[in-house]
């Protein structure tokens, strides 16, 4: 069973570090998302956790991010991104009960929510575009969106009949053999950075994309090659990456997700550690694996074979 203790409060929000004073919904839902497609029973804090944030959804159904104010989440901020908060948001709801789908404020829910992810749809690339202000389209948003076919609808139609088709051919880069982070101009001349960049090479694995050039082993192998000591000290600076961690899980790499047990953990409930880190160590540890010990070697490439998932 899912443990949020120290992120979900009495309320049903849900917070993006331990006792944190600030919740953002596609953190939230990303979490628990992640944690029931990996078998850990959810419904204790999803239930809650819906419950909070259906009566939170605008007019225009857009999601704010929230602040603690005292003892109430008051609106902050604008969400990074539409497309994939409302895409979560849907999938979501589909993963909920019936007894709680069918209440009149969820079915209302649901209905602006598809209409308002159908209207970011570009109807000239087929993909979704981040938000009626933003007019690109980014790698992960749409992968996310790909994971949970009901949320993808809108996007297929006489013109781009096959999402998986479609997002292969914008987001490929068949001369630098690497995705493309955004449909924004000048990608191929960005400066590296862990994220997006490296992020985004591995996202496809995390959900389980099919059309990956190579073959997701081959893929698996070049990144991990390319990026894993970079990703085992991202905790130091940054977060801590435990998707990635969840994707050496899907690809019997299970060194490489002991070491990043290993190194990790004793940042857990930190500043670098979210709710989605908290959920991935708690997936890991579901399934048995421990953090390495101190003597083997975690910046070796050896440790890292693959399979297919």
């Amino acid at each position: 069973m899912l443990d949020l203790e120290g992120y979900a409060d009495t309320s049903g929000a849900i917070s993006v570090q331990h006792q944190g004073d600030t919740v953002d919904p596609y953190f939230a839902l990303q979490a628990l998302l992640l944690a029931h497609s990996h078998g850990l029973d959810i419904s204790t804090p999803a239930k809650a956790w819906g419950a909070w944030l259906v009566q939170r959804q605008k007019p225009d159904a857009t999601f704010d991010r929230f602040c603690r104010n005292g003892p109430v989440w008051a609106p902050c901020k604008t969400a990074d991104a539409d497309d994939s908060v409302l895409g979560l948001w849907l999938a979501f709801m589909d993963s909920m009960p019936a007894s709680q789908r069918s209440q009149a404020s969820w079915v209302r829910s649901r209905m602006a929510t598809s209409a308002a992810l159908a209207k970011l749809v570009d109807p000239n690339r087929g993909i979704y575009l981040v938000s009626p202000v933003y007019q690109h389209g980014l790698l992960m948003d749409n992968l996310e969106l790909w994971a949970y076919p009901l949320t993808h609808k809108a996007a297929q139609n006489a013109r781009h009949p096959n999402f998986t088709k479609t997002l292969a051919v914008v987001f490929w880069d068949d001369q630098r053999k690497r995705y493309l982070v955004s449909t924004q101009p000048g990608q191929r001349e960005t400066a590296h950075a862990f994220y997006p960049d490296a992020v985004a090479q591995i996202f496809p694995l995390l959900v389980r994309f099919p059309l990956i050039p190579g073959g997701a082993p081959a893929h698996y192998r070049r990144w991990m090659a390319e990026h894993r000591n970079e990703w085992l000290a991202q905790v130091k600076d940054d977060f801590a990456w435990g998707l990635v961690a969840v994707v050496a899980l899907q690809q019997g790499d299970i060194p490489s997700a002991r070491c990043w047990l290993r190194t990790a953990l004793p940042h857990r409930h930190g500043a670098h550690w979210t709710v989605t880190d908290e959920v991935a160590a708690q997936i890991l540890q579901s399934k048995a694996i421990t953090a390495a010990v101190d003597t083997t070697n975690c910046t070796s490439p050896r440790h890292t074979p693959a399979r297919s998932p």
